[in-house]
């Protein structure tokens, strides 16, 4: 999409603090941290969230959730612990339509999250 921020984050036209990159995901430093580790794992092809997954889609989900993995693991985070999360439309604190996880940790983590 012309106007989603993280495709143009893809495209390279607005500048990321680039994590890891792989054919078809992009893991980056979030903006506005919520914790001493955020990155956001997204996908390079625009998917709205998860409620606008297609059956064609399970795949590329799934390599979403290795780089989420190796992104914990490259930043330490795997043997603590961490948080990996998507947030869903409104309600749910999406700000960005486009399907992206969010890789948390560093310290402790308090539950319940809202």
């Amino acid at each position: 999409m012309d106007d989603c921020l993280f495709c143009k984050i893809v495209k390279g036209d607005i500048p990321s603090n680039k994590v890891l990159e792989t054919e078809d995901a992009l893991a980056f430093h979030d903006i506005r941290p919520q914790a001493p580790v955020h990155v956001l794992v997204i996908p390079k092809k625009h998917i709205a969230s998860a409620l606008t997954l297609e059956e064609d889609d399970v795949e590329l989900v799934g390599r979403l959730h290795l780089v989420a993995k190796q992104v914990a693991k490259d930043l330490g985070l795997d043997e603590q612990g961490y948080r990996m999360v998507t947030n869903i439309g409104w309600y749910g604190q999406q700000t960005v339509p486009h399907l992206h996880y969010h890789v948390l940790g560093g310290r402790q983590l308090s539950w319940p999250p809202g």
